[in-house]
C-alpha cells in the first residue's frame, strides 16, 4: 500500500477564511473530506500533509500531521488538494491528471517535502519523463467558492456509490416523495413522518444520525453520523458529523461539529468547525438584483460567477440572536458577530463586536470559550491544537489590507 501525502499549493493556501485554521485536505468536497477522497481514490493511507508551517499541530479525528522538513519515501504520492476526485475513479499509471494539469504523482525516489510557500508544481515530482499522464474524473477547486458551486453535481455523484453496501428504502412511517434511492444506514434513527423528498436526488442517512419527525429531507443530501435534525426543510445538503441542524438549510456544507440549533435560513453557505449559528441568524444568498455575487478574498473583492452564494462561516465562528448576513459574505476564524445592523461582507478573523463596532477577541478569551465548547461535545482542546489556533491567531488577516 503507497503511503499518500497532501499538498496545499499556493492557491489553496489563501482558501479563507478556512486556510487560517486547517489544511484544504480537511475541507468538506461533496460528501466526504478531501483527505477521505484521495485515501479511496488511490487505496493508501494519508500519511501527512504540506502545508503551511502555521498549520502544524493542526488535528481532528482521523487527520493526517501537518509536516515540517521530512522524506518522502520512493513509491509514494504527492496529491494536489484542490483536485477533488470522483469516488468511481479507478486511477492506473503514475501520473494522474485532469484538465491538462497534474493532480497526483507517484516519486520515484525519496523527496524532501519543501516545497517554499506553495508555488511547486506536481511537474517537479514523480517519473513525469518516462510516464504517460493517465486521466481521472473530479472536480477541480479553483476558488474557495467552488465547494459551494460543485456541491450538488458532486452528491449526486457520490451517494450511490458511499451507500452501495447499504439497502435502499425509507423506514417504515416515513414519506417518499420521488423516485431517487433513500438509503439509511443501520443505527440511524427516523422518527414517524419524516419526509424524504428524492425528486432531484438521493439521499443518505449515516449511523447515529438521528431526524425528528415532520422534517422534510431534500436531496440530494448526505447526513453525517451523530447528526441531529430538527425539523423544516434541509435541502441538498452535506452535513457533516455531529452537527446539530434546525431550520431551514440549502445547498449548504457543514464541516462537522458545528450547531445550528434554531430557526433561520442558511443557503448556499459553507460552516466551518465549532461554528454556533444563533437562533434567528439568516443568509442571504441571492442579490435583489439578480447578478454575481462579489466575495471578499485576500487578493481583493472578486466576482464568483455565482448568482446564489451566502456566507463562508470560519472555525469557530458564533453569531448573535437575529443577525442578517449580506449576500456573499465572509466571517473570519474566532469572529463573534452580533447586533441588528447587517455587518459588512467581510469580519476579520478573531474579531468581537457588531457592524461598526469590531474589537479584537482576546486569545486567552477565545481559547477558553473553545475548550468550553468543544468539551460539550467531549473532544480535548490538546496543547498542540492550542498552539495551533494561537499561531493563527498571530497570522489573521486584516479585511483593510484586502
Amino acid at each position: 500500500m503507497s503511503s499518500i501525502y497532501l499538498y496545499d499549493d499556493q492557491r489553496a493556501r489563501g482558501f479563507q477564511p478556512f486556510a487560517l485554521t486547517r489544511p484544504v485536505a480537511e475541507l468538506r468536497a461533496g460528501a466526504l473530506l478531501v483527505r477521505e477522497r484521495w485515501a479511496r481514490a488511490l487505496g493508501g493511507e494519508v500519511a501527512g500533509v504540506i502545508t503551511a508551517p502555521h498549520l502544524t499541530g493542526f488535528a481532528e479525528p482521523g487527520s493526517a500531521p501537518v509536516l515540517g522538513a521530512t522524506t518522502m519515501p520512493a513509491g509514494s504520492w504527492i496529491v494536489n488538494t484542490r483536485f477533488a476526485p470522483s469516488l468511481a475513479a479507478a486511477p492506473q499509471g503514475d501520473v494522474l491528471e485532469a484538465d491538462g494539469r497534474i493532480v497526483a504523482a507517484r516519486i520515484d525516489q525519496p523527496t524532501n517535502t519543501d516545497v517554499g510557500d506553495g508555488d511547486a508544481s506536481l511537474d517537479v515530482f514523480g517519473r513525469h519523463g518516462s510516464a504517460a499522464r493517465t486521466p481521472i474524473e473530479g472536480w477541480w477547486m479553483e476558488d474557495v467558492w467552488d465547494y459551494v458551486r460543485h456541491l450538488v453535481p458532486m452528491l449526486e455523484a457520490d451517494i450511490p456509490l458511499i451507500a452501495s453496501d447499504i439497502k435502499a428504502g425509507a423506514p417504515k412511517g416515513a414519506v417518499v416523495v420521488g423516485t431517487q434511492p433513500v438509503f439509511v444506514e443501520r443505527g440511524a434513527v427516523v422518527e414517524p413522518s419524516v419526509c424524504f423528498d428524492t425528486t432531484e436526488g438521493p439521499i443518505l442517512l449515516r449511523a447515529g444520525s438521528h431526524v425528528h419527525a415532520f422534517t422534510r429531507l431534500v436531496g440530494p443530501l448526505y447526513v453525517g453520523e451523530h447528526t441531529l435534525v430538527t425539523s423544516d426543510r434541509i435541502e441538498a445538503s452535506s452535513i457533516g458529523d455531529t452537527c446539530k441542524v434546525h431550520g431551514q438549510i440549502s445547498n449548504s456544507i457543514l464541516l462537522g461539529h458545528s450547531n445550528k440549533a434554531h430557526e433561520g435560513f442558511i443557503g448556499h453557505s459553507m460552516i466551518g468547525r465549532w461554528v454556533n449559528v444563533g437562533a434567528g441568524t439568516i443568509t442571504s444568498n441571492l442579490k435583489n438584483t439578480y447578478g454575481d455575487v462579489q466575495l471578499w478574498t485576500p487578493e481583493g473583492t472578486r466576482d464568483t460567477g455565482m448568482q446564489f452564494l451566502g456566507t463562508l462561516f470560519g472555525d469557530h465562528v458564533k453569531t448573535g440572536i437575529g443577525l442578517c448576513l449580506t449576500t456573499g459574505c465572509v466571517l473570519g476564524t474566532g469572529a463573534n458577530v452580533f447586533g441588528r445592523t447587517m455587518p459588512p461582507k467581510a469580519v476579520a478573523p478573531f474579531s468581537w463586536g457588531e457592524a461598526g463596532a469590531f474589537q479584537p477577541y482576546h486569545i486567552d478569551k477565545f481559547l477558553e470559550t473553545a475548550e468550553r465548547m468543544m468539551a460539550r461535545r467531549d473532544v480535548v482542546l490538546d496543547d498542540g491544537m492550542r498552539a495551533q489556533l494561537q499561531a493563527a491567531f498571530e497570522r489573521r488577516w486584516s479585511v483593510e489590507e484586502a
